[in-house]
């Protein structure tokens, strides 16, 4: 079983494009994927990119989704620390990278700016790694 964290572009690419996920993959992201997911939504619909049918069907697939949403103590006191330890001054990307580090195998991001400031600090994956089993 492989486990993957994924941040707020690659659930998105996920939903939009109707990918699916097999059994033996396990999904993590840290709880304010919600809100990211939630916001960029939003803002495609306010920018007339997508209905606001099309936007809170994508919505209703991803709380469907089998991710598994961590927000503890340790996970947001580790991402402090990557945050000060990279130069980052929020914390956002940090709570995913943390997250990698203490519970998955591999980052999964299509943010190539992302994926090459954390290379070397955990182990990126592709979005077609995803739907390997």
């Amino acid at each position: 079983m492989t486990r993957f964290v994924v941040d707020c572009g690659a659930v998105l690419h996920l939903v939009g494009e109707g990918l699916q996920i097999p059994a033996e993959h396990q999904l993590f992201a840290p709880t304010l994927l919600r809100s990211q997911t939630l916001s960029a939504l939003h803002q495609a619909v306010h920018r007339g990119e997508l209905p606001p049918d099309a936007a809170l069907d994508r919505l209703a697939r991803i709380r469907a989704l089998p991710i598994r949403l961590l927000g503890d103590a340790v996970l947001r006191r580790r991402a402090w620390d990557l945050a000060d330890q990279l130069g980052w001054s929020e914390t956002y990307d940090a709570e995913y990278v943390a997250l990698t580090q203490l519970q998955a195998d591999a980052f999964v991001t299509l943010d190539p700016e992302l994926a090459r400031r954390v290379e070397g600090i955990v182990p990126t994956a592709t979005i077609e790694a995803l739907q390997t089993a």
